[in-house]
């Protein structure tokens, strides 16, 4: 009875992506909070977020929101485990709810800032988020003095979808991406590099290996997804013991969705379920 009154009683977190790339901030909370109930929707139909207008984008998420809160059961808090959708419609999203409401970029330029001795940063991530601005003003408010350094690198979010997270095709691309990018001595300076978009961590030992290779010295990779968590655990305390339940949910291919999502977190297919948003 008690066991059973405890597992009511777990904390719920609800999470969102536009693919499978937010199964890397769902494997780190749930290894994080393994008490929590964590119910994950990947809007897989209408992928990828970066390309998109932020109307659009803030539209999408909203709906994505509502659908994975649709049956009215208690939520702790929504997590937003897109950076593009993290830069566009976080305050819409605050707006409409009155739980916590998080998104992954306050979290990442927290642990950049803390983590940078130069001062110095990088970010890589979609377009979209690279044109928000959001981790300048972000890091901005943390350290007026810390220089950002963003680049646009779309193709590793398709690279990920695909389940390609190393080798050839996917250092061909950071080379492209980062070679000229890096060429300009100021940009070189940079010792910590955020991972922009939660499909990333899926290629941080090719993204950190390509930095290496350019630079000739390595540097500090951010994970949004280790730092969401943390700030989680800090508001669920009660969720860091325990086993929750997990329900994973996507908006088309879910075949695809089992197979690619089972490289970042394990996905059981019998509970993996179609939305139609």
């Amino acid at each position: 009875m008690l066991a059973s009154l405890r597992a009511m009683n777990a904390p719920r977190i609800a999470i969102f992506d536009s693919g499978v790339g937010g199964l890397t901030v769902a494997h780190a909370v749930h290894a994080k909070l393994p008490g929590a109930h964590l119910r994950y929707l990947g809007d897989t139909a209408r992928l990828p977020y970066g390309t998109k207008s932020a109307q659009t984008v803030t539209r999408y998420a909203l709906q994505a929101a509502a659908a994975l809160l649709s049956d009215g059961a208690r939520v702790d808090a929504l997590v937003v485990a897109c950076n593009t959708a993290s830069s566009c419609a976080l305050p819409a999203l605050k707006e409409s709810y009155d739980f916590p409401v998080l998104g992954v970029i306050g979290p990442g330029a927290r642990r950049a800032v803390a983590a940078s001795a130069t001062g110095h940063i990088g970010v890589i991530g979609t377009e979209r988020t690279v044109q928000s601005g959001a981790y300048e003003q972000a890091i901005a408010a943390l350290n007026a003095d810390a220089v950002v350094h963003a680049r646009a690198t779309p193709l590793l979010v398709g690279l990920a979808e695909e389940g390609w997270c190393d080798g050839p095709v996917a250092e061909a691309a950071l080379h492209a991406y980062l070679r000229p990018w890096l060429a300009d001595p100021t940009v070189a300076r940079i010792d910590t590099v955020v991972l922009g978009c939660t499909h990333y961590p899926a290629l941080k030992a090719v993204i950190g290996r390509v930095f290496a290779e350019i630079l000739g010295r390595e540097v500090g990779l951010v994970d949004s997804a280790d730092a969401i968590a943390e700030e989680l655990a800090l508001r669920l305390p009660d969720a860091t013991m325990g086993e929750g339940r997990v329900e994973l949910f996507a908006t088309d291919a879910l075949d695809r969705f089992a197979r690619v999502g089972g490289l970042f977190f394990p996905v059981d297919r019998a509970h993996l379920a179609l939305i139609d948003l």
